[in-house]
């Protein structure tokens, strides 16, 4: 939903990450025993803006805001759900894709960023299949164009009804000169195998393939006549259900609203603080450690709910991140800090590790999997300063190492009486959350001498201080007090100095060294590709295909090959 209540500093209003079923205007979902169903009924006249109606089921961010929320409620609130229906609540059409008009209208910016929260979506779908046996089958009732098709890439089985009409299509190139920027490109060629001379001609057709050619092709995985679609939908969906390792009757929690409080340079969490520095183009958010112990165990954690604090933090951090993200579009770094006390962090770590067999606890480490990929995937330059009385212990390290730089002080500051600044790694450093490249952070940093990360496994639990961590290749400079301050404000006076153009390309490669993945290519070759393509005028020019779609012209396209 749109938080009217603020508005940004250009007079724009502040986009919101935070929804519930309550306020969806796009989605329905309905929960019978361990099967859901979500269906995708777009209020056309519910954009975020203005000047475009979502025909069609056509979406545009804030479609997928609900539906990433949908998904986490599934994940968290219904553990007895084994299987999701993704289906249209509109007959004849599962969904058109983005919408056009919002595309051609939207700045280069929103553009980016909504495709952006899009593929992560579409990631979500897929981590929840994966990670947590919450299958999903999507039911083509209709055309399936474009971001439609994306959509249904994302889930693990694709069932197109066969009335002669319905077709699945990516005609995003010949439409509107631009790609299928949320992951069809890759997931077609990568995830469904799709020969690449079919991928060829499927890709450059406005119509689509449907019936016979669409199953034999790999587009799909099954054909039913209409007669036959819903009695095949439900023993799908009994099929997928009896092969699922979720479920077994846990009794879930709810995703309580987030407490938060917002004033014009500030935003207050319970547990994250998130200010800014306009001047300087910076943002800092600052994480609180646990102010007691774990609980006593795995139903006490339960009883908590939303309100346990690996789980607490981990969503407030994430709307932090997707709001900077969406609307603090001239910050050009972000600084990560914390305090509190390390050994409750990792104290933590424990508990979530001893209970890991608890869907809870299982939950809570993929999303701050989840989240600390998209971190991973914020074109802002990331910092973590690491000072006296922090806490980046075990799971909060990880933001130590997927900052671009890291500065730990030695020892304490003249005339204060907090602790040394120190860090301490736990087991969830060491396989609980990978990259999009598939490998830890550790390993990433690590490439060249892998003997590097088992030296960092020796050192699981113990407290190093910076010499110590700047010698485990940890940190990135350990700098004393008397070069702390010129150290740091030289770094971010330098970041802010620089291009924002330059940097995202710099960061976006050197984040993610090692092996490819389907999750690293959509992020990095095909959104690098799309963010180009979304510049040039044969796409948005005044006489481009994203302008000129609908008003009966023809778009005038530039010839020469860049």
């Amino acid at each position: 939903m749109v938080d009217t209540e603020r508005k940004l500093a250009n007079g724009k209003t502040r986009i919101d990450f935070q929804t519930d079923p309550s306020l969806y205007r796009h989605w329905k979902l309905a929960v019978d025993g361990d099967v859901a169903t979500l269906a995708m009924d777009v209020d056309e006249k519910g954009g975020l803006f203005e000047g475009y109606d979502l025909k069609l089921n056509s979406y545009d961010l804030g479609v997928d805001i609900e539906l990433a929320d949908a998904i986490e409620r599934l994940r968290f609130e219904h553990p007895q759900v084994k299987v999701v229906l993704l289906r249209s609540g509109k007959p004849r059409v599962f969904c058109a894709g983005a919408n056009i008009r919002m595309l051609a209208g939207a700045t280069h910016a929103h553009k980016v960023n909504f495709c952006k929260f899009t593929n992560e979506t579409r990631n979500g779908i897929e981590d929840a299949s994966e990670a947590s046996g919450l299958r999903t089958i999507c039911a083509i009732n209709g055309t399936a164009a474009g971001g439609g098709y994306e959509l249904a890439l994302a889930a693990d089985h694709i069932m197109l009804i066969d009335d002669g009409s319905s077709s699945v299509s990516l005609p995003e190139l010949p439409l509107l000169a631009v790609l299928p920027g949320t992951g069809g490109l890759t997931r077609v060629t990568d995830k469904r195998r799709v020969r690449r001379d079919h991928a060829d001609f499927f890709c450059t057709t406005e119509e689509g393939v449907k019936g016979k050619r669409a199953v034999e092709w790999r587009l799909v995985d099954e054909v039913v006549p209409g007669s036959k679609f819903e009695e095949a939908i439900r023993q799908r969906a009994q099929d997928f259900a009896a092969k699922s390792p979720r479920g077994h009757g846990a009794q879930g929690i709810a995703l309580k609203p987030l407490k938060r409080e917002r004033a014009s340079d500030a935003v207050e969490y319970s547990t994250t603080s998130v200010t800014f520095q306009r001047p300087e183009r910076l943002a800092t958010i600052a994480l609180r450690g646990p102010e007691g112990a774990p609980p006593a165990n795995a139903d006490a954690m339960l009883a908590l709910g939303a309100d346990f604090w690996p789980l607490r933090l981990a969503r407030e951090l994430d709307d932090a991140i997707l709001d900077i993200r969406i609307n603090e579009l001239d910050v050009a770094a972000i600084v990560f800090k914390s305090c509190g006390d390390g050994e409750r962090v990792l104290a933590y770590d424990a508990f979530l590790n001893a209970n890991r067999r608890h869907w809870l606890a299982r939950e809570i480490a993929h999303y701050w999997k989840r989240v600390l990929k998209r971190i991973d995937l914020t074109s802002r330059s990331l910092v973590t300063l690491v000072e006296p009385d922090s806490c980046f212990a075990g799971t909060l390290a990880e933001l130590v190492l997927a900052a671009d730089r890291s500065y730990m002080l030695i020892g304490e500051r003249e005339a204060d009486n907090k602790p040394p600044a120190e860090i301490a790694l736990s087991e969830q450093n060491f396989g609980l959350y990978p990259m999009s490249n598939g490998l830890t952070r550790l390993a990433s940093r690590f490439l060249a001498d892998p003997a590097q990360v088992d030296a960092a496994k020796a050192e699981i639990g113990r407290k190093l201080d910076a010499e110590t961590a700047e010698r485990l290749g940890l940190v990135t400079f350990a700098c004393d007090d008397i070069d702390w301050e010129d150290e740091v404000r030289v770094f971010l006076e330098e970041r802010a100095s620089f291009s924002p153009d330059g940097l995202t390309g710099l960061e976006a490669n050197l984040r993610f060294g090692g092996p490819e993945t389907m999750e690293s290519k959509i992020f990095a070759r095909l959104t690098a590709w799309q963010n180009w393509i979304f510049q040039r005028p044969n796409a948005i020019g005044d006489e481009g295909a994203l302008k000129r779609y609908g008003t009966g012209q023809r778009p005038a396209f530039d010839t020469k090959r860049v």
